[in-house]
């Protein structure tokens, strides 16, 4: 099989390279390297079985080039970055939905049926419904980040009915684990290696969160595209753990890691920024009906992102 996959010197994208080429498989990268990180793929640019592509999804002739020959996409590329979405709100338009659109029509160039594509837990905005199932009624969205990837959505289903695709859509909790380089891990290491005195929470320290092992959400994204009861004309399925913890409780764990006690300073409100759901708890048993279930608790999956953390310094460097 040859699998075309965006994003693929990122966090989550070079992991599952990784994984696929382990599995004897053909794959293509393509990434800007704008937040992705070459390092992140020295093992496998030594496999002759693996193609980088530096460019980026906005160049519609070099995407629909790099495409040719491929069996599958999976499309990982994204601006993630949630927290500052309405700082310069076109960057989710242009990165997330625009470039989804791209990948769609280097696809329809191509003559690619099938697409895997990580959305997020986002979309539900702030639900009525915990834990909350693929069959959610959508609210009010609450960020542009999750605006965008609705919208990502939208395109793909459009696209199944329109041209014969089959698409896979991974809705995630927040991934935690090796090659992660951003998010409350990250912010909460960098503050205390700065100053292990204080530490600034964002919101009230309340807000519940759930989070997964990257290579548990691997696990479900290859168990899910391969899985005959799962070959619909669109499969949705939330990817997370049947468990949650407050910000505090990560923190605590954290501190008791590094041996620290800091003075907690609280930016207050139940909202960390705008667009931060106070509670995300995703039900998971469609994805777990087909056998998958992760190995790795939160707890166990906040200290493994922090050992790498405290073992991948250069990370910080780079900003």
């Amino acid at each position: 099989m040859h699998y075309f996959v965006t994003g693929c010197a990122g966090f989550i994208g070079s992991n599952l390279v990784d994984r696929l080429l382990e599995g004897g498989h053909e794959v293509t990268g393509y990434d800007n390297v704008s937040t992705g990180l070459r390092e992140f793929l020295t093992d496998a640019l030594q496999s002759p079985r693996f193609k980088l592509i530096e460019a980026d999804l906005l160049d519609t002739n070099r995407l629909t080039s790099a495409m040719h020959g491929a069996d599958f996409v999976f499309h990982l590329a994204a601006n993630a970055d949630v927290r500052h979405g309405t700082e310069r709100p076109s960057r989710d338009l242009e990165q997330n939905t625009f470039a989804t659109f791209n990948v769609l029509e280097a696809m329809r160039h191509n003559g690619v049926r099938r697409i895997g594509f990580s959305s997020t837990g986002s979309i539900y905005g702030e639900p009525e419904v915990f834990p909350t199932p693929e069959t959610c009624p959508f609210p009010v969205q609450t960020s542009l980040y999750g605006a965008s990837k609705l919208a990502c959505e939208g395109l793909i289903g459009a696209y199944c009915e329109g041209y014969g695709m089959q698409g896979y859509i991974f809705r995630f909790v927040s991934i935690l684990g090796e090659r992660y380089t951003h998010g409350h891990v990250f912010d909460f290491y960098k503050k205390l290696a700065a100053n292990p005195d204080e530490i600034e929470v964002l919101g009230n320290g309340k807000q519940r969160k759930s989070y997964l092992y990257v290579q548990d959400c691997i696990d479900a994204i290859l168990t899910a595209v391969s899985h005959p009861e799962a070959q619909a004309k669109i499969n949705i399925f939330n990817l997370g753990t049947d468990e949650y913890c407050a910000v505090d409780q990560s923190l605590d764990w954290i501190c008791g890691e590094l041996d620290v006690n800091p003075v907690r300073r609280y930016t207050g409100g139940e909202r960390g920024w705008i667009g931060d759901s106070p509670f995300i708890f995703l039900d998971c048993a469609r994805i777990r009906s087909l056998g998958w279930k992760p190995k790795w608790t939160i707890d166990q999956s906040v200290r493994r992102t922090l050992k790498y953390l405290v073992e991948n310094k250069w990370l910080f460097e780079r900003g």
